[in-house]
């Protein structure tokens, strides 16, 4: 059994972290190459001094020298840059043989898709990457030869749950649905008074999962499942009418595939990501993850819901996105991105993140995204206006 050279794009956040958990309990199989965080330094340098990587990667200049410095007496050893090229870098390096792309947002797409030209075997945590360029990504995959394996909870569970060939392709010729399932959030049964008086404490207080509070926000709005939705669009090749949505607060069951017959195959586990991120790095083996067994009658039930479009307008925006063609779906992330960033600053109410998002699709209709040039100056555009329209408002709509 050869090692797996690994890079990991987002040491710092809630996926590099399981990561690093499930790497380290199995060192014969598993080698850091390089570890990149945007500032969070000083938990990044006790990343280094515990997993020894040849290369980091910070966000700016004076980030890298505290780091240096930081590693200088324990583990000089460590090259230290900074910025997105050297992002590309290590994504890229011939040393590298596994990326797990855990940068969240858009910042990730630069060096997920060095990573695919490269040829790499990509664990994709960075759901951005396909929202924003999925046909560039998967182009560049086929091209290199290297393999793209989901590690979103939900796309990993469609993905263990259809045919898959060598190449980690999946066959969904005989499939009628891919169905995603959510848990609802923290509003699941939330009011609208209420969800419009959401703080960001609140927002970020998902039931079942922990996550950074971009993807908790964005898990309350639903539009973590809506991104969701884009994603697997590109990852299965379905077309939207193929993929439903339900809401499953348990949060036991991970997705399932309807197939033609009326099979239903679901997977199910606990809500721990480190089962995901171990079947995408051991792929096609299955190794320890560290997760407790899953006990259904300690379970004892599990609820499906449809999901309210009405109270959780964020997903309706995702579906239109994906019907509307790629240059939404690059406008929907980034004015998302913006929106819930200032609601996180206490500079937008919960519900006016979908206001923002709605207003930004409108203004945007129709723009060009027909190369990696055009995606990142549609992106930059579409955070512009996102940010006009919020700086528009009265303060009486932010929280």
């Amino acid at each position: 059994m050869s090692v797996q050279n690994l890079t990991l794009l987002g040491a710092t956040g809630s996926i590099g972290s399981s990561t690093l958990d499930v790497v380290a309990r199995h060192p014969e199989r598993f080698r850091v190459h390089a570890l990149t965080a945007h500032r969070r330094i000083d938990e990044l340098a006790e990343l280094c001094r515990r997993f020894r990587p040849d290369r980091a990667v910070v966000a700016d200049a004076d980030s890298a020298i505290r780091l240096r410095t930081l590693l200088a007496a324990e583990h000089p050893a460590c090259v230290v840059d900074h910025g997105a090229a050297a992002l590309c870098e290590v994504a890229s390096a011939p040393e590298v043989d596994t990326v797990m792309a855990a940068i969240v947002g858009g910042a990730g797409l630069a060096p997920g898709l060095a990573a695919a030209r490269a040829g790499k075997r990509i664990l994709l945590a960075n759901k951005e990457a396909l929202v924003m360029a999925g046909d560039l990504m998967l182009d560049a995959v086929a091209r290199s030869g290297g393999l793209l394996l989901p590690v979103d909870s939900e796309h990993n569970a469609i993905f263990q749950c259809l045919p898959l060939d060598a190449h980690a392709r999946a066959d969904t010729s005989r499939v009628r649905r891919l169905v995603l399932t959510a848990s609802g959030g923290p509003f699941r049964t939330a009011s609208l008074d209420r969800m419009r008086a959401a703080t960001p404490d609140q927002a970020c207080a998902h039931p079942n999962w922990s996550m950074g509070r971009k993807i908790s926000v964005d898990s309350a709005t639903l539009m973590n499942k809506g991104l969701e939705v884009i994603e697997a669009r590109w990852l299965f090749g379905v077309t939207a009418e193929r993929i439903g949505v339900v809401v499953h607060p348990q949060s036991v069951v991970h997705s399932m595939v309807e197939y033609i017959d009326g099979s239903v195959l679901a997977q199910m586990g606990q809500p721990d990501m480190r089962t995901p991120i171990a079947s995408a790095l051991a792929w096609p083996a299955r190794i320890d993850a560290g997760v407790k067994p899953l006990d259904l009658t300690a379970v004892g039930t599990l609820t499906f819901e449809p999901p309210d479009f009405v109270r959780f307008p964020c997903l309706q925006l995702a579906f239109d996105a994906l019907a509307a063609g790629p240059w939404a779906s690059i406008a929907l992330n980034a004015a998302n991105e913006i929106a819930v960033e200032r609601f996180l600053a206490g500079r937008l109410g919960f519900l006016a993140i979908a206001d923002a998002i709605r207003a930004t699709l409108d203004a945007l209709a129709g723009s060009a995204a027909d190369s990696i040039d055009a995606i990142f100056e549609l992106d930059a555009r579409a955070r512009r206006v996102s940010a006009d329209f919020i700086d528009r408002q009265p303060r009486a709509a932010a929280c």
